[in-house]
């Protein structure tokens, strides 16, 4: 099934998040005032600026690498992860601001900053291990799990009722209720279905109280029949859910959402907007320039060999599609004998005639993509992203492949969560680039400052240099 934006069923998990939000700047709080007692310190204005700075770095931080996005099934690794992230960052905010403004300027007062800056994260985690092992007990001991029952037994219905039987612990799925034949034309065959009754046997069960919850799961072309269902299950108390047809289509960052009362699904959304879309540009200046400073000479190196060991420009430049499907121009050190850039681009291929010596040695270590990272200074690229393909490829397979155009609501990038996953290198197969268009949807759906920092270090391991590079 396509990912939808988790949203509860209710608000008491948003109540929840915020309570865990609270407790966490509680915790911050109280360990700097205990560090601060303990070595007999009073409590002075720079300490209020440093609690001030954690908070607002901490909750930052936290919302961006989705601490508070996720339900307290989350695995123990996952949150100690996203803890120690947000904090240390939090704290690299706040040793920043110190060279401009110093706040640390004390020997004492570097003792009760490193007490405070190490055993917070250790406070942090130790609190949200309690509370999801209470919250599991508490759960257990406290609310009745939830009787569901699905009126429409097709496909969509089917994949809402295995997410159901996954979630054993919050949901006793009742079965499927339908007035139609099970292998009505255009329903496609399921398998190990097994009707419990019709809409009327769902009312009966509804006003028995052996059903809490009923998810409608009808095309929405039958609108008459969904709202004779919503009127006639309004004579009981059950809660009722509508499960619409964007289900089953790509999805990209969709989520429920209101608007002025109404409530909407989105269905392909971009995630930099706001806040995510300046760190985004952050991460990327701050970086491009690092590496930029890092790789100069190893550069001009690389440009002076290019040049005189074959004829020829020493960088190629080639239009590619950027963020809106917008043509780029993308640079890299030249690697073939030819700079291709017209409405057919051949892909470099194994033992490829036109890939110079030179060439092939930057090719195969990627260095031919050190350019690029002025494409990511100039804001045309990201550093991690999709990888931009060329204008006549881009053509061409987006009308091969379902929502591949969908990978340019973001801005292409020099490594990505295809590359890292093992599709780097030419794609001679359909297979091939439908399996990197896979994976650029999913880094979309999925984006996170954490995501970021994950692929760039996993590019360092296993993305510069690969058997499939030539």
């Amino acid at each position: 099934m396509n990912k939808l934006t988790k949203a509860p069923l209710t608000l008491s998990h948003q109540k929840l998040l915020v309570f865990e939000r609270l407790c966490d700047g509680l915790v911050i709080a109280l360990t700097l005032w205990i560090f601060t007692a303990i070595l007999g310190w009073q409590w002075q204005p720079h300490h209020t600026w440093w609690l001030l700075i954690a908070l607002v770095g901490f909750d930052i931080f936290s919302e961006l690498n989705g601490l508070y996005k996720q339900s307290f099934d989350t695995s123990l690794f996952t949150e100690s992860g996203r803890i120690l992230f947000a904090w240390v960052w939090a704290m690299l905010v706040l040793m920043g601001i110190n060279f401009v403004y110093p706040l640390i300027d004390e020997t004492d007062q570097v003792s009760v900053f490193i007490m405070w800056s190490v055993l917070t994260p250790v406070e942090l985690l130790s609190w949200h291990v309690a509370a999801i092992s209470l919250g599991k007990q508490f759960k257990k001991k406290v609310f009745k799990k939830q009787r569901v029952a699905i009126y429409g037994a097709n496909q969509i219905g089917m994949q809402m009722a295995n997410v159901f039987k996954k979630d054993e612990t919050d949901v006793d799925f009742v079965g499927f209720f339908d007035d139609r034949a099970l292998y009505a034309p255009g329903r496609g065959i399921l398998e190990d279905v097994t009707l419990q009754g019709s809409l009327d046997a769902l009312i009966q069960q509804a006003k028995d109280g052996q059903v809490d919850l009923v998810c409608i799961a009808l095309p929405m072309s039958y609108e008459t029949r969904i709202s004779d269902i919503i009127l006639k299950l309004s004579d009981t108390t059950v809660s009722v859910y509508l499960l619409p047809e964007v289900m089953t289509v790509n999805l990209l960052r969709s989520s429920l959402r209101s608007y002025k009362g109404i409530p909407v699904i989105s269905i392909h959304d971009a995630p930099f907007y706001g806040i995510d879309g300046f760190v985004k540009r952050l991460f990327d200046i701050f970086f491009s320039s690092l590496i930029l400073l890092l790789i100069a000479l190893p550069m001009l190196v690389i440009a002076l060999a290019v040049k005189l060991s074959s004829p020829g420009p020493v960088f190629f430049k080639q239009r590619r599609y950027g963020f809106k499907g917008e043509e780029i121009m993308v640079w890299k050190f030249r690697s073939m004998t030819t700079c291709d850039d017209g409405k057919v681009v051949e892909q470099a291929k194994k033992h490829d005639p036109r890939i110079t010596k030179l060439g092939a040695i930057i090719r195969k270590t990627s260095l031919d993509e050190l350019p690029q990272f002025l494409n990511v200074l100039q804001g045309r690229m990201s550093i991690v992203g999709p990888r931009p393909h060329a204008v006549a490829h881009n053509e061409f397979y987006r009308n091969q492949i379902p929502g591949y155009m969908l990978r340019h609501k973001v801005k292409p990038g020099i490594t990505g969560l295809a590359q890292i996953s093992g599709f780097r290198g030419e794609t001679d197969t359909l297979d091939k680039m439908e399996g990197r268009i896979h994976y650029d949807l999913e880094y979309i759906r999925n984006w996170s400052i954490g995501l970021d920092f994950k692929i760039l270090l996993l590019t360092v391991f296993k993305g510069f240099i690969g058997a499939k590079a030539y």
